[in-house]
């Protein structure tokens, strides 16, 4: 059986560093590596990615809706890229932000499934149908050893019209929050007013074997962090880092030292090629100050 996701992470961070590096083949890229923005182009900026990457990051992220918008033949691409990505030894993090309700949210978990063809190691997730539209993508992540991280509080600007919005004593993104420690809690049940968590206040706060597989998004470029992460018992994804303006610096203000962060970046990585080299250089200077 596969080793939970928050077991098989903690692994590729002590092994490789903790960075994420999105893969975001958005059409001004494809030109800037002078390709063309087709399946073709596509196929070949993936290609040169993975196998740059691959066998040195812990994890790559790819935007779903860039391989979606060139049909089924760039889903193909994504279906040939991953499992060799996989195989390399990066975990595969779909950035898919989904979320539904029933049978609809199962299908989606299936990205989770290792028969998928489109198998990845973890997703990402949307949770504003509230937290038991996603309950069945956490019972397929718990049988096959996949992960979540759930939208809780997001860097662009206008994120606080409803994130900040309160649900009883709660803002909407602490909500989420306490949603996702419960899942990585067993036994811990979540209510409002919020129980004490100062039995779980310090599980698995770092990268560790009990590291659980249920992680959260929290922006790394935001200017205070105003949710309580104390205890949450899995991985924070930390997107922002580079173009779009957050720092290593960023990342310590807000979450300091003791947590369990996956920095992401992407712009400013990417960018680095279409030259192998290039690429794999960028990529460990990010590596090299996320460990400093």
């Amino acid at each position: 059986m596969t080793a939970p996701f928050g077991e098989r992470l903690a692994d590729a961070v002590a092994a490789r560093g903790p960075l994420c590096v999105g893969i975001d083949p958005h059409a001004p890229l494809l030109e800037k590596w002078g390709l063309t923005d087709d399946p073709d182009g596509l196929a070949r900026f993936t290609d040169v990615v993975v196998d740059a990457l691959a066998g040195s990051v812990a994890v790559l992220k790819p935007q779903l809706a860039f391989y979606e918008r060139h049909g089924s033949r760039g889903l193909a691409v994504l279906e040939d890229a991953m499992p060799r990505a996989r195989a390399a030894g990066a975990l595969v993090l779909l950035d898919a932000k989904r979320g539904d309700i029933g049978s609809t949210m199962d299908a989606y978990g299936d990205y989770l499934r290792p028969d998928h063809p489109l198998a990845v190691d973890a997703m990402t997730v949307s949770p504003y149908l509230g937290p038991g539209s996603l309950q069945p993508a956490v019972d397929t992540a718990r049988l096959h050893g996949g992960g979540l991280f759930v939208l809780a509080r997001t860097s662009n600007p206008d994120a606080g019209t409803f994130q900040h919005a309160l649900a009883g004593e709660r803002s909407v993104a602490q909500v989420v929050v306490d949603t996702v420690r419960g899942w990585n809690t067993p036994g811990w049940v979540v209510g409002d007013p919020l129980p004490d968590i100062a039995a779980v206040r310090d599980l698995a706060s770092r990268f560790g074997p009990t590291t659980g597989s249920f992680g959260v998004v929290v922006g790394a470029t935001l200017r205070d962090l105003d949710v309580d992460l104390d205890g949450l018992g899995g991985p924070i994804l930390a997107p922002g880092l580079g173009a779009q303006g957050g720092s290593v610096a960023d990342l310590r203000r807000l979450f300091g030292t003791g947590r369990a962060v996956v920095p992401t970046v992407s712009r400013d990585v990417l960018a680095a090629g279409p030259d192998p080299a290039a690429l794999r250089a960028a990529a460990d200077r990010w590596t090299a100050e996320l460990s400093g």
